[in-house]
């Protein structure tokens, strides 16, 4: 499952959709946390980004251990093996922290919408769950760059003079 794609190591295409996604659901849950003004104008795409973001890192992760699984079977040096293992190990973070920022969202979205089966909480509810979104939405675009980083490394390190 998710090796190639119309002839193409599946892993850098599909990416693409994390390095989107993410940084979006990063950039779209901060917002919606900071400025209650917005909520109504952006909920749905931060609902939207919620769900896909997370299943964008999955993606990414899966199709790059298969990678790295034909890397290792087409005898790639170790030198190029440990970078795939230290970009792998910020990707797996990455999936984790934008799996968290995901649930934590739906969880800010579900309790600030107006419109909900049980009271509305207390404000200092809402200020906590907006501090660990805007938190879990730091630390998560953090990883992203760096699994971004060390993937370029890995494949162009000596390759482009």
């Amino acid at each position: 499952m998710l090796n190639n794609i119309l002839g193409i190591p599946a892993h850098p295409l599909i990416i693409h959709a994390a390095v989107i996604f993410i940084p979006l659901l990063c950039l779209g849950a901060i917002v919606y946390a900071v400025v209650p003004r917005f909520r109504g104008k952006i909920g749905w795409a931060v609902l939207a980004l919620a769900v896909i973001a997370p299943i964008a890192a999955w993606l990414a992760t899966e199709s790059g251990e298969n990678l790295r699984e034909r890397l290792i079977a087409a005898g790639f040096s170790q030198d190029i093996i440990d970078k795939v293992n230290q970009h792998q190990s910020y990707g797996d973070k990455t999936w984790w922290f934008t799996l968290a920022l995901g649930v934590v969202t739906l969880v800010m979205l579900f309790i600030t919408n107006g419109v909900r089966p049980v009271p509305q909480p207390p404000i200092w509810v809402t200020l906590a769950v907006s501090v660990v979104v805007i938190a879990l939405a730091v630390v998560t675009a953090i990883y992203v760059f760096l699994t971004g980083d060390s993937g370029a490394h890995a494949v162009w390190e000596g390759a482009v003079p």
